[in-house]
């Protein structure tokens, strides 16, 4: 299915996180005094509220800061970044010498690949000292002149954000319908342009998800999003009827589940999907009939999830009903139920399935072997079936833009730890790949670095994998710096990719580290499976493995490890803080998922039912008790602490900014130390922090800027 805005939003940060940079030695026992005439921390107002769940009574004394309009929640914010700007105003030089230095391993002025559909080439271009993408296209071929659709720096002009979500263009090619959110608070509006004349059309929908066209080119099927940012309700619009007439097609009920709509590649059939963590249906609806009744797929059975693609007179379906990593079954669009379903491919304990995309004469499959993403192609006219090879030990490869569905050439984009990122076009026909473009990364040579992917051991045996990248001529005598992250959630693999920004890092002898932990999905359904739900303590005690290992061979010792998170990764610095604070020496945190307990039992915030499935019920005896063993904020104790970075976003809506405000608060009343800990809050971000480019990197020079200063390096 192609263009899906697939439901699930979770509790993850865009890109996992950039790593940070670190260097310097120095005991983690060993705390840093205040020096004279430094501004003290603010300290929270403490407003006692009490909580009973199943005989168990926690008192929160900060709970109050879930106020958003409450002037003393602004400005406690307020107070505690201008502390933060104190603190590191002296590195205000640092940080912009660390800028200028990330912003000369970018090509301010580039384009992104152009590809093919409808009759045009469609493709994104940068220009220097601009903050955000200009989307073009041209007729037919390169050769004519350009006609920009859409400039994002044009609709970001008195805005202190801007975040695209949905671009697509219908059949005809004259009407552009696409969505932005100017908050960060991921509330999408939907506009469409008519790109023949340039105007904006009168049809404005808030509060959006999904956006597929009909082949009427006049009718646009949208979904809609409730109180708690779930999208529940798929509905009609035809352009020129006022938006508050439009036909509600469905309603989700069920408020673990969500909706997202789509279209085939063959162009023929919409598709939505309603979707849980854990279970799924579909239903279709001819493309050329959007007055037409949709249909279903197959119901909804607990604990099994599938998708959907067409081909001529089948539907292809990617299902998990004989094993957790998904088979590949077809039946006819004629009569789709499950007793039609006919294998095409069978489940494989040792290989997952993520993905099927369908052409015409070809299949690929997005599958996931030994921890690595592989793509297999099979030709539909006689079987057979290949893999597209690739030439480094650890790397990441998917599915790049393919719109046209009759055509023999697949893309995919491929890059690893020392490769930027290259959109490859693959002949599945002649089985050749042709490079069409990689990153250009100025000054980079990636002969200089090295990368390695070792097993570290968990405590029940476990096999983990730790990937590495560092400069050559490393020695392991255990002092190199070292900055480890993770994840661990949702079953998303932690991706091996090419971050330019790094380099300052890898320059300055540091060794990243990527730990490749349980709740993820590296190894597939099973990887996640172990590390959620009553299980997820595995993730944390993963992630303790990776670092102990690391340090018994001797890439670092603990006075020169780091380790960084965001999100629910976030939650996972905050768990393995605490039950191994002298394990690390400096933290930084983005956006995390440390209020466990209180969020999960507040059924109106965002994602909190739906991720009853990836955390557990608290409502329920033994789940509140194992998730209370892990809560970061819960667990929080008199002892030393690392230095430690805290950054949040007052419009985020995938973890709320109280959740780090308040860790930050009680932390601060109970650490015996005299280590550094800020909290920096992006008054006018969500949850990837800001969205202008030139912005972000300001924002990684920050976290830099701080790590040097708390490890005590000169440059």
């Amino acid at each position: 299915m192609r263009y899906v805005a697939f439901p699930f939003v979770k509790r993850i940060l865009p890109l996992l996180c950039p790593f940070l940079l670190l260097a310097g030695c120095s005991s983690p026992d060993v705390a840093h005094p205040v020096a004279s005439g430094t501004p003290h921390p603010p300290a929270a107002h403490r407003i006692p509220k009490t909580d009973v769940q199943h005989g168990d009574r926690r008192v929160d004394p900060y709970f109050w800061l879930r106020e958003k309009t409450n002037p003393a929640v602004l400005t406690h914010l307020q107070a505690e970044n201008a502390y933060t700007d104190s603190i590191m105003k002296p590195t205000e030089g640092l940080q912009q010498r660390l800028y200028l230095e990330m912003l000369s391993h970018i090509r301010e002025t580039d384009m992104r690949v152009p590809y093919r559909e409808g009759g045009y080439y469609y493709y994104s271009r940068t220009e220097q000292g601009k903050q955000y993408a200009i989307h073009c296209r041209k007729k037919d071929s390169l050769a004519p002149p350009e006609e920009i659709t859409l400039d994002l720096n044009e609709l970001a002009k008195g805005e202190k954000f801007m975040q695209m979500a949905q671009y697509t263009v219908s059949d005809d090619g004259n009407l552009l319908a696409y969505s932005v959110d100017r908050t960060g608070f991921r509330q999408y509006t939907v506009e469409v342009k008519d790109l023949r004349t340039g105007q904006v059309l009168p049809d404005r929908i808030e509060r959006t998800g999904s956006i597929v066209w009909a082949a009427d080119n006049r009718t646009i099927f949208y979904t809609v999003e409730d109180d708690a940012k779930r999208s529940y309700r798929l509905l009609r619009h035809t352009l020129g009827v006022p938006v508050a007439q439009d036909e509600l097609i469905y309603e989700e009920k069920d408020e673990r589940f969500e909706v997202a709509a789509g279209r085939s590649r063959s162009r023929a059939y919409l598709f939505l999907l309603s979707q849980s963590h854990t279970t799924s249906e579909a239903r279709f609806l001819r493309a050329d009939e959007p007055g037409g009744q949709w249909k279903l797929i197959a119901p909804r059975i607990a604990d099994q999830e599938y998708d959907v693609d067409h081909h001529g007179d089948f539907f292809y379906i990617r299902a998990n009903d004989r094993g957790r990593n998904f088979r590949l079954v077809k039946a006819p669009v004629a009569a789709p139920g499950r007793e039609q379903w006919e294998e095409v491919v069978a489940h494989r304990t040792d290989v997952m399935i993520e993905g099927a995309d369908f052409f015409a004469n070809h299949y690929v499959l997005t599958e996931r072997e030994d921890g690595l993403p592989w793509l297999r192609i099979t030709d539909l006219r006689n079987g057979q079936s290949h893999r597209i090879t690739f030439p480094e030990p650890v790397y990441n490869a998917s599915p790049g833009v393919n719109a046209e569905f009759d055509t023999s050439k697949f893309r995919y984009t491929y890059e690893s730890l020392v490769t930027p990122e290259s959109v490859f076009e693959y002949d599945m026909d002649r089985r050749e790949a042709k490079l069409l473009k990689q990153i250009e990364v100025p000054g980079y040579d990636s002969t200089r670095y090295e990368m390695q992917r070792l097993f570290a051991t968990a405590t029940d045996g476990t096999r983990v994998p730790v990937s590495l990248v560092y400069r050559k001529g490393l020695v392991r005598d255990g002092q190199a710096p070292l900055l480890l992250g993770g994840y661990g959630s949702y079953g998303f693999p932690f991706p091996v990719s090419f971050s330019s920004s790094r380099l300052s890092l890898l320059d300055r002898g540091v060794v990243c580290a990527f730990a490749h932990i349980r709740g993820g999905g590296d190894f597939g359904k099973r990887w996640h499976d172990d590390g959620r739900m009553m299980k997820k303590r595995n993730t944390f005690t993963d992630f303790i493995a990776c670092a102990d290992f690391l340090i018994a061979g001797k890439w670092t010792c603990p006075g020169r490890l780091a380790i960084t998170g965001g999100s629910a990764g976030g939650l996972l610095m905050g768990a393995v803080v605490n039950v191994r604070p002298e394990l690390f020496h400096a933290v930084v945190s983005h956006v995390p998922f440390v209020d466990v307990l209180n969020t999960m039992l507040d059924e109106s915030l965002p994602l909190t039912v739906g991720e009853f499935e990836e955390w557990g019920n608290p409502k329920k005896r033994e789940e509140y008790a194992y998730m209370k063993t892990y809560s970061p904020y819960d667990n929080l104790r008199r002892t030393a602490y690392p230095a430690m970075l805290v950054k949040t976003s007052l419009n985020d809506s995938q973890v709320m900014y109280l959740e780090p405000a308040k860790y930050v608060a009680r932390l601060r009343a109970l650490k015996t130390d005299q280590n550094v800990l800020l909290l920096k809050v992006n008054m006018a971000a969500g949850h990837g922090g800001s969205s202008g480019r030139y912005d972000h990197l300001h924002e990684i020079a920050f976290d830099d800027a701080f790590l040097l200063t708390q490890l005590n390096v000169h440059e």
